[in-house]
């Protein structure tokens, strides 16, 4: 028998003797022609073809990502870009979690939507700013004009169209500047 049996490889490896059986199914050992166990070449190629991770709990020993210095894991595989492959992803799917646990109590809201309001509530009060001197011309005009007499004793005609044009000259250079500011949602 030129490499080592069942048993010996798994007491090698440090593994039971179903993981050996399950690894010679799934082809991660290398086999001699008489069926042995070529130790030094199955473990490079379990080392490259298994889960650091999983090596680790198989083994009884805590998670590689729970210790401080990486152990030595038999294989050419490059178990710390594992490990921070891992990390990563369990950190995504943590603040994943996070996002979907604040939609669903209102604290997070759609940003394309909270855009569309903003913007429909903007127009709305510009609308309402345009049509103010239309509406309420008149009505100044014949307050200053009662107002002028009571102080003067002399009647005094103020036109309203004069008063429009002023009051929306002044009401579009303030929507001007108010055009120049912009909302941002970030």
């Amino acid at each position: 028998m030129e490499g080592l049996s069942e048993r010996a490889y798994a007491e090698h490896a440090g593994i039971s003797r179903g993981a050996v059986q399950k690894a010679r199914k799934n082809g991660r050992l290398v086999l001699f022609a008489d069926g042995s166990i070529n130790a030094a070449a199955s473990d490079a190629r379990r080392g490259s073809a298994t889960d650091p991770d999983q090596q680790m709990r198989s083994r009884g020993g805590i998670s590689a990502a729970s210790e401080g210095p990486a152990p030595a894991v038999s294989g050419s595989g490059d178990s710390t870009s594992y490990i921070k492959a891992r990390t990563a992803l369990t950190v995504y799917q943590a603040q994943e979690r996070q996002l979907s646990i604040q939609k669903k109590k209102g604290v997070l809201v759609d940003r394309a939507r909270a855009e569309t309001l903003v913007f429909r509530l903007a127009r709305q009060e510009r609308d309402l700013w345009v049509t103010w001197p239309t509406r309420v011309a008149a009505l100044m005009a014949a307050q200053l004009s009662a107002e002028m007499e009571i102080a003067s004793g002399q009647a005094v005609t103020i036109e309203t169209a004069i008063l429009q044009r002023v009051l929306e000259t002044h009401v579009r250079e303030q929507l001007d500047a108010l055009a120049d500011l912009r909302v941002s949602l970030e």
